[in-house]
């Protein structure tokens, strides 16, 4: 099992940035795949970026493509997401989730494919 708190969450004026770290506890953390959603209210819980387990092959939501970088520490047991160019429609709860995997290069999408979640952070951005 994994444990998952984020951090780094916010309010921000729109143009600026945030980094939310996701930190992970209990055993082989590396052997996740790793992902970010978020929540608006009154929407769906929809992928943002995920990371394989090694780092590779990220991906990005069309919505956030450019302006989010996704990167993983597994010495640290962390996950990031870097976020610039802030817009108002980005406003949610931001969640990380992990998925027990077995291969370097498997990248997960779904919100169905996650097990793991952590409690959310709140990002506000204000026009």
């Amino acid at each position: 099992q994994v444990q998952l708190v984020e951090s780094g969450g916010g309010l921000v004026q729109a143009g600026g940035s945030l980094r939310l770290s996701c930190a992970a506890s209990g055993r082989s953390f590396s052997r996740y795949a790793m992902g970010w959603f978020r929540q608006a209210p009154g929407k769906e819980r929809e992928v943002v970026a995920a990371i394989s387990r090694t780092g590779g092959s990220p991906y990005y939501a069309d919505s956030v493509k450019g302006r989010c970088t996704i990167s993983r520490d597994n010495t640290k047991n962390t996950v990031y997401l870097q976020m610039n160019s802030l817009k108002p429609e980005d406003t949610a709860v931001y969640y990380c989730a992990a998925d027990l995997v077995y291969s370097d290069y498997t990248v997960r999408v779904g919100r169905r494919d996650y097990d793991y979640w952590g409690q959310g952070t709140q990002v506000t951005v204000s026009s």
